[in-house]
């Protein structure tokens, strides 16, 4: 009896341990190589999966962990990340600098990535390393520079091309870090300094140069509306002063006119008219006591004229 409950004992545990080797549960976005007896047997895909124990086996591959190569049976399907360490590369103009590279990349073929390649990260980053040289050294500095995206772009097409053989597609390759030497950055420092000292010049002149233009302008501005204000007032004035002559002609016409209907009928009003202005004439050469000159008419009618006018005036008056 006890013989045979640990004869069942031992069948129960056997079989437990050929059941749980037997089924294999695959997680999400991962699958495993089987080979059966040393030959490639089946691709297992995500869920649960059953094999023969000791007749199937999974093929181990080197993979990347915490940048150490190990090997592990489990292939990620998933979108991988590489960051390589930093390498010397020389540009076109002979000058050496450090890069670091980050490369996006994805196994779609299992199959070759087990079977056509021995060590898929360190193939993946010795071909980043020689494209990478290869890349830079046809560029000199000032373009390696400034022209990342190109470079991306370049060695992304290169190891999608060259990878594709090995079952892995290149997403995508991002340069990190581009460190000239010490040298090199002083110098370059040397320019910026300067490029910025010729923008400061340049926007100084820029500004004393807009500023007289400005104030040029302001001024011919000023002398245009000072002179447009003389125009106006001299128009002003002389409308004023022709206004005034009218008026004063149409004054002097109506006191004509009054003093025609006042003294007309008994003394010419050309001739009272005359002795108004003469005796004006003599009140404001009496209150001259320095000029002692009388104005006579030239002509003599005249004269006479004016003295039976200023006779006829004095006998109104008396």
């Amino acid at each position: 009896m006890d013989f045979g409950l640990y004869a069942l004992i031992a069948i129960v545990v056997l079989a437990i341990i050929f059941v749980k080797m037997a089924v294999v549960i695959i997680p999400q976005s991962e699958t495993r190589i089987i080979e059966r007896l040393g030959k490639y047997y089946a691709t297992l895909k995500p869920g649960i999966n059953v094999i023969i124990p000791f007749i199937d086996r999974a093929k181990e591959m080197i993979t990347m962990s915490r940048g150490r190569y190990v090997y592990s049976t489990a292939i990620d399907l998933r979108e991988q990340v590489f960051d390589f360490a930093r390498q010397n590369v020389i540009t076109k103009d002979n000058i050496q600098m450090e890069i670091n590279a980050l490369l996006y990349f994805q196994i779609m073929d299992p199959f070759k990535a087990v079977y056509e390649i021995n060590n898929l990260p360190n193939a993946i980053e010795k071909l980043t390393q020689t494209t990478l040289r290869n890349i830079i050294g046809e560029l000199e500095l000032d373009q390696t520079l400034t022209s990342r995206d190109t470079i991306n772009t370049k060695l992304r097409a290169v190891l999608d091309e060259a990878t594709d053989k090995w079952g892995v597609k290149v997403n995508r390759v991002e340069l990190q870090d581009i460190i000239p030497p010490s040298s090199v950055l002083q110098a370059m420092e040397k320019q910026m300094q300067a490029e910025r000292n010729k923008r400061a010049t340049i926007l100084t002149s820029e500004g004393q140069k807009q500023a007289v233009i400005l104030q040029s302008e302001g001024e011919k501005t000023s002398t245009i509306n000072r002179a447009e204000a003389a125009k106006q007032q001299s128009i002003l004035n002389a409308e004023g002063e022709a206004t005034a002559r009218i008026r004063k002609a149409e004054a002097e016409a109506k006191a004509i006119e009054l003093v025609t209907e006042a003294v007309g009928k008994t003394t010419n009003p050309a001739n009272y008219l005359l002795a108004q202005k003469y005796i004006q004439m003599m009140e404001e050469l009496a209150q001259n006591n320095q000029v002692k000159t009388v104005y006579l008419p030239f002509e003599a009618t005249n004269v006479m004229g004016s003295l039976a006018g200023i006779k006829e005036l004095f006998k109104e008056k008396e």
